[in-house]
């Protein structure tokens, strides 16, 4: 087979058969394809689109180019967000479904852009292993029910260098491409059933509800036609989830929405409302009410955070984990407050910019070969419609040194707009569903 045929074909808005598909991902698996020709190809459906069998075919393809894990019992979900600032609900979600009888072997990712990586946030446990053998993730699985990792070699090979080139040649927006490369990497690990997280916001990668919509159809069409159960929920991110934004920070956050010790009323309605969604597609709940009630259980009786706490222990964290967290996290030289400039009702962020601050703070990378920073962030983020005084904490900076924090504090201002009047927006926005 030719592979130059199979996109010029392509290119001029042909139809690939489920085959082609097939064999174009086996050349990007052995490197038979070359990058210029795999480069070509990205371009190709940028410009021209898949149909839906073509995007069925192709994420199924990368699917198979690895390992496909196979487990013993179930039901096996998971959840997928496509990322925003202080979203941490994975570190709370799996857990909860665990503990409500799920298997969950949750393949992370670290920080894309301006959003935060759970895996990133767990690299701050001293010890936690995210990226463990195949062997030692099934292990893990099976004995507590869920292991939040990092992709393993064996999963899904021909996403990763498929993402690689696609990086450098303009063509990471195509939907088609998104689509394949987040369920390829899901599929690859055994997968049941699936809930989506897609945000939209100034805070998110899809900025307007349309866009996000669109990408939360192409995901549920192509997963349930994979044969994977999938439900999206469209959800709000022009604001941080959770009130911080750093690695550390989040995940002592993480802690204390498990424990109790502090629940924020976004985070936990987001998480109660995904986790309610696998519950169901899982065939664990007859309805999403019975398992949003049952994903308040498992909070509010310590389930979910005896079950965080095995998994960290398991994975090579401190046994003593959810009862010492603060000590066990790595903690910033310099912490102050960050001072409201005048009185009034906090009526929004520019959410991204956020981000990007605690990138600058050395939080996140600017390069795939920096180090990260696990200690600094913003937290205690003052929530949208808190009523503040002048000189009030709108957060608190966590820096490496006094000249990064005097940095950091003028950029979280810069984000932050202060007015007469608390805004009124719906946190979760829309569900889709197939057919």
């Amino acid at each position: 087979m030719l592979y130059q045929e199979l996109i010029r074909r392509k290119r001029d808005g042909g139809t690939l058969t489920a085959p082609e598909i097939r064999a174009l991902v086996s050349g990007i698996t052995t490197g038979d394809l070359g990058d210029a020709q795999l480069g070509a190809f990205a371009m190709a459906v940028l410009l021209k689109g898949m149909s839906l069998p073509e995007r069925v075919a192709l994420t199924t393809s990368m699917r198979d180019s690895g390992e496909v894990l196979d487990w013993d019992r179930g039901p096996v979900i998971d959840k997928h967000s496509t990322g925003g600032i202080g979203d941490n609900v994975s570190l709370m979600l799996a857990p909860a479904l665990a503990a409500c009888g799920a298997v969950v072997p949750m393949i992370s990712g670290r920080g894309l852009g301006h959003t935060g990586g759970t895996l990133d946030k767990l690299d701050a446990i001293p010890g936690y292993n995210t990226a463990p053998d195949g062997a030692t993730l099934q292990d893990v699985t099976r004995r507590i029910g869920c292991a939040i990792i990092g992709q393993t070699g064996s999963l899904a090979p021909a996403d990763k260098r498929f993402y690689a080139v696609r990086d450098v040649t303009g063509t990471v927006e195509s939907m088609d491409l998104i689509t394949a490369s987040i369920l390829s990497k899901k599929l690859a690990s055994g997968l049941e059933g699936l809930v989506l997280d897609v945000k939209c916001g100034n805070g998110a990668f899809m900025a307007t509800r349309t866009e996000a919509e669109g990408l939360a159809r192409a995901l549920v069409e192509v997963a349930n036609g994979a044969g994977c159960r999938t439900v999206a929920l469209i959800t709000d991110m022009n604001a941080p989830l959770a009130p911080s934004a750093g690695n550390a920070i989040e995940v002592l956050d993480a802690v204390d929405f498990l424990t109790g010790a502090r629940r924020f009323p976004r985070l936990w309605d987001v998480t109660c409302a995904l986790g309610a969604e696998a519950l169901v597609i899982a065939g664990l709940a007859p309805d999403t009410d019975q398992g949003r009630a049952m994903m308040e259980e498992a909070f509010h009786s310590g389930r979910a955070a005896e079950r965080f706490g095995q998994m960290v222990a398991a994975l090579g964290g401190p046994a003593d984990f959810i009862e010492q967290a603060q000590t066990h996290l790595p903690q910033a030289p310099v912490i102050r407050p960050i001072p409201a400039p005048r009185a009034g009702i906090v009526t929004g962020y520019t959410t991204r910019e956020i981000g990007l601050a605690v990138i600058e703070m050395g939080g996140g990378r600017r390069q795939p070969s920096d180090r990260i920073d696990p200690r600094v962030g913003f937290a205690q983020i003052a929530p949208e419609g808190a009523s503040v005084n002048q000189g009030d904490p709108l957060a608190f900076v966590h820096a490496a040194d006094e000249a990064q924090a005097e940095r950091a504090t003028a950029a979280f201002l810069a984000t932050c707009q202060i007015g007469d009047a608390a805004p009124d927006r719906p946190l979760i926005l829309d569900r889709i569903s197939a057919g």
